[in-house]
């Protein structure tokens, strides 16, 4: 991990509330090469037949530092998997509930990957994971290297702002023309922000907690944010509220689906991920979601 890399994740712990532990156990794993197999060549599974999995593993690539989605904690319970290479350290969030689904179609045990966001496509083609399911959304750009699941979350995207900033009673967009927002690089909270006109769109961070440590230290006037990921947020970062326009925090049209990332040429296997989404009805995904707000970290 470079210089900036590891201020990004100080920021991120800071904000958050993660703690000291999470900082010590960041660093970025390895590339290992791509697998050609599992252990046991002679399965039957769906995933040993594609040359899918890693000696019946199923490596999870996320940054376990983005909550609801993912973080990480010390606890190993019935929602959790491990981080791989990293002893006492599981990954918890919305993301894991469906790694864990996968991981039971495909007859392999998911294991978290800690990487950075913006590696998270190239760890895939290189290799070193096999699926991507954290907090990410199919695009255009990224199809182009990689398939995509179904969604198994839609979320939207609104803004947050300082508590008595002038901006906190915003009445509609056009009252953020002019305003400096920050959003992440290589995501969908940054090309939102041109919906704004006018806007003086900041040159994006490299996370969400980057965008947090900017709002909070005063450099830009605003951040994009996940609505639904609120709750979690704000407890972290009581001085910032989300702006609320006609009775909604959903200011931008764009929807967020957020889909599992897998390499190209695994057909077999994507049918199988996406029967283990299709499985899960949309009143147990928001019962998911709602345990998970209720287990964030404070």
């Amino acid at each position: 991990m470079n210089a900036a890399n590891a201020s990004t994740r100080r920021d991120f712990l800071k904000a958050s509330g993660l703690g000291a532990a999470a900082l010590a156990s960041s660093t970025l794993l390895s590339a290992c090469g791509p697998s050609t197999q599992t252990a046991n060549t002679g399965s039957s599974s769906p995933s040993a037949a594609s040359g899918f999995g890693d000696n019946g593993t199923m490596r999870v690539g996320m940054e376990v530092a983005y909550p609801p989605y993912n973080w990480q904690t010390s606890e190993s319970t019935d929602d959790t998997i491990p981080v791989q290479g990293q002893d006492g350290a599981y990954a918890d969030g919305y993301d894991i509930v469906f790694a864990k689904r996968i991981g039971t179609a495909l007859g392999l045990e998911p294991v978290a990957v800690k990487m950075e966001f913006s590696g998270l496509v190239e760890g895939l083609t290189n290799g070193v994971i096999d699926v991507i399911c954290g907090g990410m959304t199919a695009t255009d750009e990224r199809r182009q290297s990689i398939d995509f699941s179904d969604p198994y979350w839609v979320g939207h995207y609104g803004l947050l702002v300082k508590k008595g900033s002038s901006y906190e009673d915003a009445t509609s967009l056009s009252a953020f023309s002019g305003a400096a927002v920050l959003g992440q690089r290589d995501t969908l909270l940054d090309t939102v922000i041109d919906e704004i006109d006018g806007v003086n769109h900041m040159t994006p961070v490299d996370s969400v907690p980057a965008q947090l440590s900017a709002l909070n230290q005063g450099t830009c006037d605003a951040i994009t944010f996940d609505v639904e990921n609120e709750k979690g947020l704000l407890v972290a970062n009581p001085d910032l509220v989300a702006v609320q326009i006609d009775g909604s925090k959903i200011l931008f049209q764009e929807d967020v689906p957020i889909n599992v990332g897998i390499a190209k040429g695994h057909d077999d296997v994507l049918a199988k991920i996406n029967d283990a989404i299709k499985s899960v009805s949309q009143d147990e995904r928001q019962a998911a979601w709602d345990a998970v707000q209720e287990r964030l970290p404070q």
